[in-house]
């Protein structure tokens, strides 16, 4: 892969990157409950699940999901369900002890090994990301080079850049936080992401097959 190819590549997943999802939302929700232990968690889970779905395109499965409508659909109907049900464990979890510092996070108890199931789960929730990166990323193959190495270098890519995007994402909660020196908003965010998260379930349930 030259240069060239791959910082098109990268610019183009950066993009599809920038804009908020389901993953960029549990990392945001990870630094406020947990602080930067929580985030380093959440992304590890999220970079396993898209390391699976790079094998998968690589497998080919991505274009088996597409030609077969039945089996997409109970697979999005597991992570729209799934999806929704972190959004109702949100929206019902009870308001945490105030912090002993108004500018820390509050206390919560962290489990890291759950927090990376769950971004492992939300991450891979979404059978349309295999589909999509089963088009995005062949556009970018060089056929007359080995194919093993390309979908290496194109994963560490993808991984470079969700661990990019996530980490500014939380630095800019935690210094939202700090500036505002109050648990109020976190609170509302709590709730509003518990809402977010059920309307991403509603959205993935609705989504036609690409």
């Amino acid at each position: 892969m030259s240069f060239h190819t791959w910082f098109l590549f990268a610019t183009a997943y950066l993009i599809t990157t920038i804009s908020p999802g389901p993953n960029v939302l549990l990392v945001i929700r990870n630094t406020v409950r947990f602080g930067s232990r929580g985030t380093a968690a959440t992304i590890a889970g999220n970079l396993l699940a898209q390391l699976v779905v790079v094998m998968l395109v690589a497998l080919g499965v991505g274009a088996v999901l597409a030609a077969m409508p039945p089996l997409f659909l109970a697979m999005k109907v597991l992570g729209a369900a799934y999806l929704m049900l972190l959004g109702v464990k949100q929206l019902r979890s009870r308001k945490p002890k105030a912090a002993a510092s108004d500018n820390a996070l509050p206390a919560h108890s962290l489990d890291k090994r759950k927090i990376f199931r769950e971004a492992l789960m939300v991450s891979g929730s979404n059978p349309k990301t295999l589909i999509f990166l089963s088009a995005f990323m062949p556009q970018f193959i060089v056929h007359d080079q080995p194919l093993p190495a390309q979908f290496i270098v194109m994963y560490l890519t993808v991984a470079c850049i969700v661990a990019m995007v996530h980490t500014i994402y939380s630095f800019g909660v935690r210094r939202i936080h700090s500036g505002l020196g109050t648990n109020r908003w976190i609170e509302a965010l709590k709730r509003c992401s518990g809402l977010v998260f059920v309307g991403l379930g509603i959205k993935l349930l609705t989504a036609k097959q690409a």
